[in-house]
């Protein structure tokens, strides 16, 4: 009896197994059709997208940035100062026949504002057929008067114009004017004191005293100085002080800060002067505790009369 329990219990044993496989087959077979299945979703989601992406990219093609119905017919340009339109086109480097819709816009304002006149562009389109152009210019406020040696080894004077913010420029070509420059125009304070290689066009000085200057020739204009005297020169290359010569012959220091009550303190010393029937040759508002001044007889001045500064243009960020 014990030996036939013996073989009953093998067979038994057997039948587990063979159900034990046939269950693995059928769960390997179920997750194979679900792997599959998986794929063909994905693979068919990807593909439907990429049918879309592509339908849609040629729809935009074709009824935007191909269409002659959006290309360029006019190019607008508008500045607050004196470049020419054609100019300020001719920097923009749009053709006419351009798609309005497939031009760079911030490439077209990247390269205007690098120039080194414009100080800040906007670029905007006008649909059908206009791309329009606001340009705000950088107004000189003073130059520089470099020597160089030219390429056949002649010396000459190189011009730089130098904005209130700092920023270098060369003059701006007539020809690129609206209007060419008249003998009229007011002549603008000459800076000295800075060489020859920190005058990259574009670039801003950022030298404190050079920033001082500007910001004395900016608040000049609205001073109790403005049309008692004019700024002719400003020697910049002392890193404390602004040397100023006047046209009228004084030479006034100025230390770098604080430059409203300097010339405050300088107007009250002027009147003083006139009333003793002096004129100034030469004054230090640098120093603090007392002001070292010397004077001249009115009759043995110079004789050259001041002229009423012209304001600079207000900022512009956005026009």
């Amino acid at each position: 009896m014990w030996f036939n329990r013996k073989q009953k219990n093998k067979r038994n044993s057997r039948g587990h197994v063979l159900d034990v496989k046939l269950r693995s087959d059928q769960v390997r077979a179920s997750r194979l059709r679900l792997a599959a299945l998986a794929f063909g979703v994905v693979f068919g989601t990807t593909f439907g997208i990429y049918v879309l992406w592509r339908t849609g990219q040629w729809a935009m093609n074709r009824l935007v940035y191909e269409n002659t119905a959006f290309a360029i017919q006019a190019v607008e340009a508008q500045t607050d100062g004196v470049i020419s339109p054609d100019q300020i086109r001719r920097w923009a480097n749009v053709k006419a026949g351009e798609n309005l819709f497939a031009l760079d816009l911030a490439r077209v304002k990247r390269d205007l504002e690098m120039v080194p006149h414009v100080g800040f562009a906007s670029v905007e389109r006008v649909l059908p057929h206009t791309l329009r152009i606001r340009v705000s210019e950088r107004e000189p406020a003073a130059q520089m008067n470099v020597p160089r040696t030219n390429g056949r080894g002649v010396v000459e004077v190189a011009v730089f114009h130098i904005d209130p913010d700092g920023f270098v420029m060369l003059p701006l070509d007539p020809r690129q004017r609206t209007t060419p420059p008249g003998a009229s125009d007011e002549p603008l304070p000459v800076l000295t004191g800075v060489g020859l290689h920190e005058l990259q066009p574009g670039r801003r000085l950022d030298m404190p005293s050079v920033q001082a200057a500007m910001r004395l020739i900016t608040e000049f204009a609205h001073s109790p100085m403005a049309g008692m005297v004019d700024l002719k020169r400003i020697d910049v290359g002392s890193p404390e002080v602004l040397v100023v010569t006047t046209g009228q012959g004084s030479e006034v220091t100025f230390g770098l800060s604080d430059l409203d009550r300097q010339m405050r303190r300088w107007r009250e010393i002027h009147d003083q002067g006139q009333r003793m029937g002096k004129s100034l040759a030469s004054l230090d508002l640098a120093v603090s505790n007392s002001i070292p001044a010397r004077w001249l007889q009115v009759s043995l001045g110079p004789v050259n009369s001041p002229k009423a500064p012209k304001p600079l243009r207000t900022k512009r960020r956005n026009v």
